[in-house]
């Protein structure tokens, strides 16, 4: 959530950010520009009448004991408690208005960050060369995790529909070598692993900055014995930034470094694209997440970090890929800066992003009331990021595809090998 202060500071600013993300707030700015002036006036009127009881309550027993007649005074404290209580009231009403407009507006992006959409995100650099097939025709990955009996797309869908799949035999063991991989390289980084809950509670997705403008994206589990009513977690991000909601840290606490493994789980709409068959998209997918609570003075060091940290497993898997920072149209909605790292797909002639590392600056922490107590004495907003450290279901279509042979096997990334069993799975 933005701080109202910078919107009376400076509207024309949060306006001009907005539009960077194509996101037009011109009127909701204004409107809660309108609504603070009103609340503030009203604010000053009901603190008025409340020191004017204050002081009355104080007055009638001296003029009682003095035998004189506090009636008139009396029948003043009446109408004004009348008057307190409906504007209290009224408030009331003004300030939820005023929350739910500012709960509308996105963060602002970074400085930096390039105006539009997708067509102006940035590629920063490459990795690698793209791989070169010598002497054979490459198979996507679909056919590859078929012939290798590494994933069963048709029972998949039997069990759970479009957009799911089951790992089986080695593609089952690669899958779970990934996750290991990532997890013992996060760990050996001084990251502090936490399993966190699957269903969540809806106060996790409003501090995340999902609701409640993106429920819909989210699948809801219904209680029929309550109404205790949870969602299945699209991203461990959405979990770890609620870790310390509601708290109060210590400067020397931070930064505070969290990794987690999950499932995560994600509506889809619409129907799925030639071009994103067998694991590219689906329904569920894991992920290891990286996530820092930090200090503002500290947030860009921790930023770099983050991608540096989810770039070296990339490299580290020997897979060639580029590294975009993002327009801030194609920003999520709580985050002012992001970088992607995409790795390469030969079937598809396309890069695919397998991490995002975002700063959300203090606007997750805000909407969580998340505060950090400096040396100075004084309540701050710590400053919260996220980066996928990594995504599974584009990492491993990326090796079976970058990795294969000419007979239709598949190299294992050297890495994961321990973990695997095997140097290269064979038909």
């Amino acid at each position: 959530m933005i701080d109202i202060k910078l919107i009376r500071t400076d509207p024309d600013k949060i306006k001009a950010d907005a539009k960077k993300r194509n996101y037009d707030a011109d009127k909701t700015v204004d409107d809660i520009l309108a609504i603070d002036a009103k609340r503030r006036e009203i604010t000053a009127y009901v603190e008025s009448m409340r020191a004017e009881q204050n002081a009355a309550s104080k007055k009638i027993p001296q003029i009682k004991k003095s035998g004189g007649d506090a009636s008139e005074l009396m029948a003043r404290m009446k109408s004004i408690s009348s008057k307190v209580k409906e504007k209290t009231a009224e408030l009331n009403k003004i300030k939820e208005q005023q929350k739910t407009l500012l709960l509308s507006l996105p963060n602002m992006p970074d400085d930096d960050v390039q105006a539009g959409g997708k067509e102006n995100n940035e590629p920063l650099h490459y990795y690698k060369e793209k791989p070169k097939f010598e002497g054979f025709k490459p198979k996507d990955h679909v056919e590859l995790c078929e012939s290798l009996h590494m994933i069963d797309y048709q029972r998949g869908a039997k069990l759970a529909g479009a957009g799911s799949w089951i790992y089986c035999g080695m593609g089952a063991r690669l899958e779970w070598a990934l996750i290991n991989f990532f997890i013992d390289e996060h760990i050996r980084d001084g990251y502090e692993l936490v399993l966190v809950p699957h269903m969540l509670k809806y106060e996790c997705g409003y501090t995340a900055g999902q609701f409640p403008k993106f429920t819909d994206e989210d699948y809801w589990i219904a209680n029929p014995t309550s109404n205790d009513k949870k969602f299945l977690l699209p991203t461990a991000e959405t979990a770890l930034v609620n870790l310390h909601r509601d708290e109060i840290l210590s400067e020397d606490e931070l930064p505070k470094k969290y990794i987690s493994y999950t499932p995560c789980y994600r509506r889809e709409a619409g129907s799925y694209r030639s071009e994103e068959r067998g694991m590219i998209r689906g329904h569920q997918f894991n992920k290891v997440e990286m996530f820092q609570y930090t200090t503002p003075e500290n947030s860009d060091a921790a930023f770099k970090e983050l991608v540096g940290k989810a770039e070296r497993l990339v490299q580290e898997l020997g897979l060639h890929y580029r590294l975009s920072k993002l327009a801030a149209g194609d920003c999520s909605f709580s985050m002012a800066r992001t970088y992607d790292i995409e790795v390469w797909i030969p079937s598809m002639g396309i890069y695919k992003e397998v991490s995002s590392a975002s700063n959300a600056r203090e606007y997750q922490a805000r909407r969580g009331n998340i505060k950090y107590r400096g040396k100075d004495g004084k309540l701050h907003y710590v400053n919260t990021l996220n980066a996928s450290g990594l995504a599974t279901s584009r990492v491993l279509p990326a090796i079976v595809e970058q990795y294969q042979n000419a007979d239709g096997s598949v190299t294992v990334p050297e890495v994961l090998r321990k973990y695997v069993g095997t140097d290269i799975i064979k038909p």
